[in-house]
């Protein structure tokens, strides 16, 4: 079962819906209710979701559920399938995320179950953790650690002193340094001449077994899906994971990394310091990226890239020794 970190305030009427949306409605009505907000992936009967035209292709179009998108893509859904027209899907993407979903109150997380703590556990007295978090065997959490409700934390686990954790499904034999945070909020925001509107980030972060986190590292949260760090997969100091992100198993991305939100990521994949990878790309299986390089695109698997924009190894080699042999 799906833990809850967030209030689902659903099912919510379309009538309330148009009362914060310019929208047009396409085979609904105000009666119609939606139980929850969500990406295109989980989409489900009584589920809304959202499309825009950059990020569109034919595979979306078989979900459940109502689609919130624009004029434009209309035409690619057969006639009889649940649409709200927009404007601006951004922005509506931005608000609905904040009709449907709040964070708990604190008397709410009070009111949670108290933790459960399994044997051996090494716990510092400094440590705080929540209402509804369950830890596993043999696991240690330093000074000043913050463990949120109901986050789960697997045997064998060492969080270094002053890491927070929130929001967060922690595999087995896990290593996360000191200073880091998991599960935060996203920076993710509807840009507006009026009023920038953020979003409300709804998902989890999802460490699977023997991922190594090192120490000033941050992982956002999902927005409406989560963020998922395969299988012994290694992040150096001061690397940052936003939201939405899957990376794969065996990977190792050193100091000062940044991947931005909505990013796939393969097995195998290796980074040099500084690395910045642009959202929502496709980084294949075996990729090689080199220190202080600048992803922009897609790149396919066993390739071996640098430079800003990063290129093929090889490429980039015999054009700087042109230009500065």
């Amino acid at each position: 079962m799906k833990l809850s970190f967030f209030k689902n305030l659903g099912p919510i009427r379309f009538t309330t819906i148009k009362e914060h949306l310019e929208c047009i409605p396409i085979n609904i009505n105000d009666d119609t209710y939606f139980k929850e907000f969500t990406s295109i992936k989980n989409l489900k009967e009584r589920g809304l979701s959202f499309l825009n035209d950059t990020y569109f292709s034919n595979e979306n179009i078989l979900s459940d559920g109502t689609i919130v998108c624009s004029q434009s893509l209309q035409k690619k859904f057969k006639s009889t399938y649940p649409l709200i027209i927009v404007k601006d899907v951004h922005s509506a993407v931005a608000k609905l995320s904040n009709i449907f979903y709040r964070s708990l109150t604190y008397s709410e997380i009070e009111s949670l179950d108290k933790p459960i703590i399994d044997s051996n556990c090494n716990i510092s007295h400094s440590a705080v953790i929540e209402n509804g978090v369950i830890i596993g065997k043999n696991v240690n959490i330093g000074p000043g650690c913050h463990i949120g409700y109901n986050c789960i934390i697997g045997d064998n686990t060492f969080i270094d002193c002053n890491t927070v954790v929130t929001n967060s499904v922690i595999a087995e034999n896990t290593h996360i340094g000191r200073n880091s945070s998991l599960g935060q909020q996203g920076f993710g925001f509807s840009i507006s001449k009026n009023k920038n509107i953020k979003i409300f980030h709804s998902g989890r972060v999802i460490l699977q077994a023997g991922v190594n986190v090192g120490s000033n590292c941050t992982i956002d949260r999902g927005s409406f899906g989560d963020t998922i760090i395969g299988q012994n997969s290694y992040f150096d100091n001061q690397c940052h994971v936003a939201h939405n992100v899957v990376v794969g198993n065996n990977c190792i991305f050193a100091a000062m990394t940044g991947i931005a939100g909505s990013t796939n990521i393969g097995n195998s994949v290796m980074t040099g310091g500084q690395v910045g990878i642009a959202g929502h790309l496709k980084i294949g299986n075996n990729v090689q990226i080199a220190a202080q390089s600048g992803v922009l695109k897609d790149i396919d698997n066993n390739s071996s890239v640098m430079g800003h924009p990063a290129i093929d190894k090889f490429k980039y080699i015999r054009k700087y020794k042109k230009n500065y042999a």
